[in-house]
This record gives structure tokens, C-alpha cells and sequence, in this order.
């Protein structure tokens, strides 16, 4: 297969945690048999301590509202929590300068140090603490108190003695670090209700698979319950390797692997945002940045919580906004967030969703088009064009196969914002027959043989195409909106099947001259992404012509309105 198109390319899409009765005799500290239990735990290994938490669990949340909370370089806005490692065995977090790891639960100093990193994981260790024993009895006993005693709220931990045929029964839980008047006071209690005799006793338990953080640094390790976090003299920290502003955070995600987290101001967020969403070195015009930068922080705004089951707001890649941190900021992009500081897009008094792909083709799609969503108002599909409603410029096969140049039309110059200069404004891909059966065999899920036809079966206002279906020997397929996008995938100079860089096309079959027999397809097409909301290249080609970034935003989201959020 053959890519005929000659600036960088910007992204494909964006669409963004017991009745009394006698406690028994066996009072030895033998080591309990029952399953995950322990005897007194040994001290730690040296150069090793423990934090626990003040309350036994996890007191952080989202944005900041944890009981310790870390802040440095207070900016205007919220703050946001970027996952920008998702998933891993283990978290990397450092400074080049000097540092402080602190337990984010409680607000304990874990580590200090100047340069380099500490690695984190999640280990599942035992724990002890300080049970009462009330009885070793039968089942039925022990199964009566134990229901009372939950019934008042108190933790319980039974445990079957072979050897003297009981099962033994525990009330109450405190830390391996509690006073004998604290345990006193509980036996007490427990006694004054009828829970435990004068013959009850205490005893030290650990339960094996307790989940903590392991922090190491060379032969220092420490362990702790609580995420961690980590802030620098300097305010720039490093995740795995890469740099960020103000706080780095390590905790378990919701599938119990370790995620690394930047938590930051909303400005600063939006420094590493812009530059990777609209490339400030190639597409230096001011205004389309800023028009980025409005865009950009209105989705992250509406994206706060989104993703906090994982412990973030939000991913730092095309799944929500590509964010690359403080390695990524350029002036001219920074220079365009600080510009529109607290400035957000929205409609009827909401916040939009700011959907935005690189090039739209001449035209942008309404989102039904695309999506199988309702109707949104102000996602309208619109003219990338300086005059009316410029049908004229919707791609047709007439418009390819005429013009002098096929391959684009920027020698046309009517007036499309991206046409004049766009890379994916135009373009041209081909299959030959072994290329495409491979192709929509992979789609089909089964060898398909020959393709016979692909028929084009229905189109949108904006020209992209809604339902496509591919006649094969194996039978005919169908697929829809921008899901074709990953069926008819165009096989890249790696010989990698990639998708299709649009809806926006007209296809036909490629025939032999001679024998008439079809030798493959040729797909005719404009844009680079969905095509819903703003176009990348469009805005650039907007600010080259002069608009400012309120009228580019104005024009590719219908009937908004621009507010400051702060």
C-alpha cells in the first residue's frame, strides 16, 4: 500500500479506596495454626521502621483534601491529579535537589536526602496487633459472643486449637504500639459488658497480607499503610525518570498495582499540556495556542474526579490530554495559559466538552456523526473556511479525481484555514488486493479470501461516512462512524496496519487495464482525527489569518460562551 502526502503531525483525537463465659487455660504463647496468623513478629531489619497511620487506614482523597495536605507554589485554581504512570510493579520518585518523602496519611517524614530517587512498592506483609483471648470454646459458644460483640462494633478473629479441640476467640484491635492503660481500658469495656471474663488476656497477633508501601532508597527501606509523597526544595520532581512540577505521589490504583501520580496546580498542569497538544515550535501563532490553552483546561476542569477509583483525575495521554510535563513546556504555550488564566468554554451555563482532533478536512462533523451520541448543540459541524457555509469545499469524488493536484488542494487557496498549509488536509491511500484482505480479515476475526467491494452505504452532513460495508467471498461486513476508522486500516511504510486517519474519504476499486479485474482500493480523503469541535490545524490557519483565540474557539464550538472559572 502506497501513502501519497507529503510540518509535524498533531493528534489523531481527543475526544480527558463476644455472653460471658470462661476464656479457658491456654494461656501459653504457642504459635496460633489458623490460616494467615503469625506469632510476635520480629523486630525489623536494620535500617528498617514502620509508620502507621493515627486512625488504621487511608486518609487521602482526591485533590488535596487528605488529613496531611501538600502544597507548594500555590497556583490559581484547583489542583489536579495526573496518572502519568497508570500502572507498574513499582514507582520511581525523585528530585534532582533536595527532597522530602512524607506518608500523605498522617504527615510523617519517611526520607530527606539531595538528588536521586527512592523506589516504591506495594508488598503485602504481616501485621500485628493486640488482641483479647475471651474463651476457647465449641462452635456454638464461641459463634454466640462473637455475634455480640460485633453486634457493639468490635472487631473479632477466631481461631481452631487442634490440640485442645476449642476454637479460640479474639475481641478487639489495637496497634502493636498501644500502652497497657490503653489495652486496659478495653478490657475493661469489655468485661462491664459481658463480653470477656477476668480471665481474658492479651495477646500479640500478626495477620499475614496486610498491602503496604515499601519505600527503598540503597539499604534504607521503610514501610508504611499510607501513599507517599514527595516534594523538592526546587518544586520540580521526577516520576519514573521524567519531570514534573510540585508533587510527586505513589499509591496502589484499583487493580492493586502501583500508579505514579503528579498532583499540581491547574495552570502549571496546563504548561505541559498545550505544548504536546498543539506543538508551540511548529505552530508558534499565538492566538491557536491560546485557543488550545481555553480548550484544553476547560476539559481538564470538567475531568476533575473522573478518574478517582485509580487515585487521579485524569491519564496523561490521549485517552483524556496528552500531558508531558515539566520537560515539555515552551514559552510561547505558557506564555498563552498564563494569557487566559481561569478562562473555560461553555454553554448554557455548563462547561462543553472541548473535543478537539488535529485536522478536520474542511469540514467538521456534527458529534452524532461520529459518536453514537445525542445531538450537543454546540458541537455542530462547521466550514473550516473564511466564507458562508462553503459546501463546496466538503470533499466529493469529483473534487479529488478534477483538480490538478489530487493529493491536496492547497494550490486551491479559496480561503480553507487548513487547506493552504495543512499536512492531512488531503490524501491518498491504496491497497492492493493481498493488503486489503489482510486488512478486513483482521477486522472480520477470520480469513475473508477475496474482497469483492466496499460500498460506502450511507454519509453525514459533513461528508464522513456512517456505514460502510465490505463484500467478501467469507460474506459482507459492516462497521460505523468512526469505528471504520480501525476496520479499514491503511498499512503504513512499516508495513504496520494503522488506522485510517479519517471518515472523511471516498473509496473505488483499483482495476487491472488490461483484464478489468479489480487489484485493490484506493481511498480519497481530508483530515486527520474525528473531526468533531476544534480543529487543530484549523486554528492555526484562523490566527495566521488574523482571528483572535475567543473567535477560533467561537467558531468551531457554536453558541458558547468564554467565563472565568477563577
Amino acid at each position: 500500500m502506497r501513502l501519497r502526502i507529503p510540518r509535524v503531525p498533531l493528534r489523531a483525537g481527543l475526544l480527558l479506596t463476644l455472653v460471658a463465659a470462661a476464656a479457658c487455660s491456654d494461656r501459653e504463647l504457642v504459635a496460633p495454626t489458623g490460616p494467615g496468623l503469625f506469632n510476635t513478629e520480629e523486630a525489623p531489619d536494620s535500617g528498617e521502621h514502620t509508620i502507621w497511620p493515627s486512625d488504621g487506614g487511608e486518609t487521602a482523597s482526591l485533590n488535596g483534601s487528605a488529613s496531611f495536605s501538600i502544597s507548594s507554589a500555590a497556583a490559581p485554581g484547583p489542583r489536579i491529579r495526573i496518572g502519568v504512570v497508570p500502572a507498574a510493579g513499582s514507582v520511581a520518585l525523585g528530585s534532582a535537589g533536595d527532597y522530602v518523602l512524607r506518608d500523605k496519611g498522617t504527615g510523617v517524614d519517611l526520607m530527606s536526602g539531595s538528588g536521586g530517587t527512592v523506589t516504591v512498592t506495594s508488598v503485602g506483609v504481616s501485621v500485628s496487633y493486640y488482641r483479647l483471648q475471651v474463651m476457647c470454646g465449641s462452635v456454638a459458644a464461641v459463634n454466640a459472643r462473637k455475634a455480640a460483640a460485633e453486634a457493639e462494633g468490635y472487631p473479632t478473629l477466631t481461631e481452631f486449637v487442634p490440640a485442645a479441640n476449642c476454637t479460640r476467640l479474639y475481641l478487639g484491635q489495637l496497634p502493636s504500639t498501644s500502652t497497657f492503660t490503653q489495652r486496659t481500658v478495653l478490657r475493661n469495656e469489655l468485661i462491664g459488658k459481658g463480653l470477656a471474663g477476668t480471665d481474658s488476656f492479651y495477646r500479640l497477633l500478626a495477620v499475614g497480607g496486610q498491602q503496604m508501601y515499601r519505600i527503598t532508597r540503597g539499604t534504607t527501606v521503610v514501610e508504611t499503610v499510607n501513599p507517599v509523597v514527595l516534594t523538592s526544595s526546587g518544586g520540580i520532581v521526577t516520576i519514573a525518570g521524567a519531570s514534573y512540577r510540585d508533587v510527586a505521589e505513589a499509591r496502589r490504583n484499583s487493580a492493586g498495582t502501583m500508579a505514579g501520580i503528579n498532583e499540581l496546580g491547574m495552570e502549571p498542569y496546563l504548561y505541559g499540556v498545550v505544548p504536546r497538544e498543539l506543538g508551540p515550535v511548529a505552530y508558534p501563532e499565538v492566538e491557536a495556542q491560546k485557543a488550545q490553552a481555553v480548550a484544553a483546561r476547560t476539559y481538564a476542569i470538567s475531568g476533575l474526579g473522573k478518574r478517582a477509583i485509580d487515585g487521579y483525575d485524569l491519564l496523561a495521554t490521549t485517552t483524556d490530554q496528552v500531558y508531558g510535563g515539566y520537560a515539555a513546556e515552551h514559552p510561547v504555550s505558557s506564555a498563552a495559559v498564563d494569557a487566559t488564566a481561569g478562562l473555560v468554554a461553555t454553554h448554557e451555563g455548563r462547561l462543553i466538552g472541548t473535543l478537539y482532533s488535529s485536522t478536520s478536512g474542511g469540514f467538521t462533523a456534527n458529534n452524532e456523526e461520529v459518536f453514537n451520541s445525542a445531538p450537543i448543540a454546540y458541537l455542530r459541524g462547521t466550514p473550516d473556511a473564511e466564507r458562508g457555509q462553503a459546501y463546496d469545499h466538503v470533499p466529493t469524488l469529483d473534487v479529488f479525481r478534477n483538480h490538478a493536484n489530487p493529493t491536496s488542494l492547497r494550490a486551491a487557496r479559496e480561503g480553507d484555514f487548513e487547506s493552504d498549509w495543512a499536512r492531512y488536509h488531503r490524501w491518498v491511500f491504496e491497497w492492493t488486493m493481498p493488503e486489503i484482505t489482510q486488512v478486513i480479515s483482521a477486522y472480520a476475526g477470520q480469513p475473508v479470501g477475496k474482497v469483492l467491494a466496499i460500498n460506502v452505504t450511507e454519509r453525514g452532513p459533513s461528508g464522513r461516512v456512517l456505514t460502510i460495508e465490505y463484500v467478501t467471498e467469507a460474506g459482507t461486513f459492516t462497521d460505523t462512524k468512526d469505528r471504520i476508522r480501525s476496520s479499514l486500516k491503511f498499512i503504513n511504510a512499516g508495513g504496520t496496519p494503522t488506522n485510517l486517519l479519517s471518515t472523511l474519504f471516498y473509496i473505488e476499486p483499483v482495476t487491472d487495464s488490461k483484464t478489468k479485474a479489480t487489484v485493490g482500493f484506493k481511498a480519497y480523503g481530508g483530515g486527520f482525527g474525528h473531526g468533531v469541535g476544534l480543529s487543530q490545524t484549523g486554528a492555526v490557519g484562523m490566527a495566521q489569518k488574523g482571528h483572535t483565540f475567543d473567535q477560533i474557539l467561537k467558531h468551531y464550538y457554536r453558541g458558547i460562551e468564554l467565563v472565568a472559572r477563577y
